[in-house]
């Protein structure tokens, strides 16, 4: 394997990492506006 393709493949579990970490934090702002809407508690 080349340094190349060693250091995308390091440097790409971040991003990926991230992109997840979005798409939690999205989806738990969602979750927590609709529960303000509602009148009730998220937990």
């Amino acid at each position: 394997m080349s340094i190349t393709a060693l250091t995308l493949y390091i440097l790409v579990w971040p991003a990926i990492v991230a992109v997840i970490f979005g798409v939690i934090c999205v989806a738990f702002y969602k979750e927590w506006r609709a529960a303000k809407d509602e009148g009730r508690r998220i937990i």
